[in-house]
């Protein structure tokens, strides 16, 4: 409780600082508001994405390519508190274990509902699956957009940052990331 009190006693002082009135009829509530979303918004920081993913592995033969694409994900960027909104793209090969697939979207969110940069979360994606699954290799790809670079700073709207973080045959093989790159890229015609 005093946690949720100091956070909205913050957010009163920068309303006054921007010039508003944290009393008036439509910021009243906003403290409360604020302090709730920014909550969800950094709910990964309670989770752990190895739990996450270690409560969904099964044996399996599977040896082939296994791709979840268009994870749609919603993150805070470190440096301004401003949204990341984008789309992950997660591939690994199995090595005697799968993982539900629904945990990898799950596994997306924890890292990012946290304050981020893009590059890191595609890496600790990546390292996650490899350290929890073991599998021969994993691909991820992230594109997002950058509110920090549209709402302010160079105001470029609609430019798409991609990073990519690539482990074991992913990145030893280049067969194996061609194909990779190939299902990722197919029939994309969504834009977010």
């Amino acid at each position: 409780m005093q946690r949720e009190q100091e956070f909205e006693e913050a957010i009163r002082k920068i309303l006054k600082i921007i010039g508003e009135d944290p009393s008036r009829e439509g910021l009243i509530k906003t403290p409360q508001r604020v302090y709730k979303a920014f909550m969800h918004l950094t709910q990964g920081y309670n989770q752990d994405p190895k739990e996450v993913l270690g409560e969904a592995l099964f044996s399996s033969t599977n040896d082939e390519m296994v791709v979840v694409r268009d994870i749609e994900f919603y993150s805070l960027c470190e440096h301004h508190l401003l949204p990341i909104i984008g789309r992950a793209h997660v591939a690994y090969i199995p090595d005697g274990k799968v993982v539900g697939l629904s945990k990898i979207p799950r596994m997306v969110n924890v890292y990012a509902r946290r304050l981020q940069i893009q590059e890191q979360m595609t890496e600790q994606i990546a390292d996650a699956i490899m350290e929890t699954v073991k599998p021969k290799g994993v691909g991820v790809v992230v594109q997002a957009r950058h509110m920090c670079m549209e709402m302010r700073g160079v105001e470029k709207i609609c430019s798409t940052t991609v990073s990519s973080a690539l482990r074991g045959v992913f990145k030893e093989n280049i067969k194996t990331r061609e194909e990779f790159f190939s299902l990722i890229n197919a029939l994309q015609t969504r834009r977010f």
